[in-house]
């Protein structure tokens, strides 16, 4: 197996090439167009979507099959995607507890919050909340290689677009100049290829992982989902149009991952 074609380098290519998307997404704002906040709900109500999807058909069905092969039918591959899954969610809560951060509109959290300038406390949520995504994208690639992790890797940086744009808006109604809010919001992706290294490295390691990873990842992102998206889309009044979103982004990385890993 060449280089370019080994779990790992794919791990770090695809997620990177996901994380590059918030990029593009946050392009408006360099363009003096920002999208009004009932755009901006039902965007991030398709990024939730997406990732919802994500979960559930790209990595713990997987999961449990993978289990299911090792210890054959019966409770335990499904006590490892349980676990796996509650592990996931708790390893983000705990970052969410430890590093300082700042959600869009519920202020700062984490400790000495107070203390760092207000860039740094969006990075750090930014950081929280990608990474998971990035290690979701490495583990689909180091357990299934390009099959098992182009789907994710696809649907991962559609979601990313309308994340990009909702960072960089947000920097703009702090103060910041339409190029540094580019600048930090596409900056924020640059930790997704982090995750994926991670991700692949260890899956490609260790087979008995597998199961774990995958899973892990999934409980990841619908801590994500739960406690930063789907708060953030509902806050405003426009709950109608981000669960039009959701909708739409669940259907697309649904038919996204049955077509290309078919």
């Amino acid at each position: 197996m060449d280089g370019l074609s080994s779990p790992l380098m794919l791990g770090f290519l695809g997620s990177l090439a996901a994380g590059l998307m918030t990029a593009v997404g946050a392009l408006p704002v360099l363009a003096g167009r920002e999208p009004g906040r009932a755009f901006r709900d039902m965007s991030l109500g398709f990024a939730a979507g997406v990732m919802l999807a994500a979960s559930f058909f790209s990595l713990i069905i997987p999961a449990l099959d993978a289990a299911g092969q090792t210890y054959g039918r019966g409770a335990i591959p499904a006590l490892i995607a349980c676990a796996s899954i509650l592990i996931g969610m708790a390893a983000v809560h705990l970052m969410n507890e430890a590093l300082p951060h700042e959600h869009f509109r519920m202020g700062r959290e984490g400790p000495d919050a107070v203390a760092l300038r207000r860039v740094w406390l969006f990075i750090f949520a930014i950081t929280i909340h990608n990474f998971p995504e990035g290690l979701a994208v490495g583990v689909g690639f180091g357990a299934h290689g390009l099959e098992g992790g182009l789907p994710l890797a696809i649907g991962i940086g559609l979601q990313n677009a309308p994340e990009g744009l909702a960072v960089a808006v947000a920097l703009l109604g702090e103060g910041y100049g339409r190029a540094r809010a580019w600048v930090i919001a596409s900056l924020t992706g640059l930790v997704e290829p982090l995750g994926g290294v991670l991700g692949a490295g260890l899956i490609s390691i260790s087979e008995p992982l597998l199961p774990w990873g995958l899973a892990f990842a999934a409980g990841a992102m619908l801590y994500v989902i739960s406690h930063e998206i789907i708060p953030e889309t509902h806050r405003s009044g426009h709950q109608n149009k981000a669960t039009l979103g959701l909708a739409v982004g669940l259907v697309v990385m649904l038919f996204l991952d049955v077509w290309l890993a078919g």
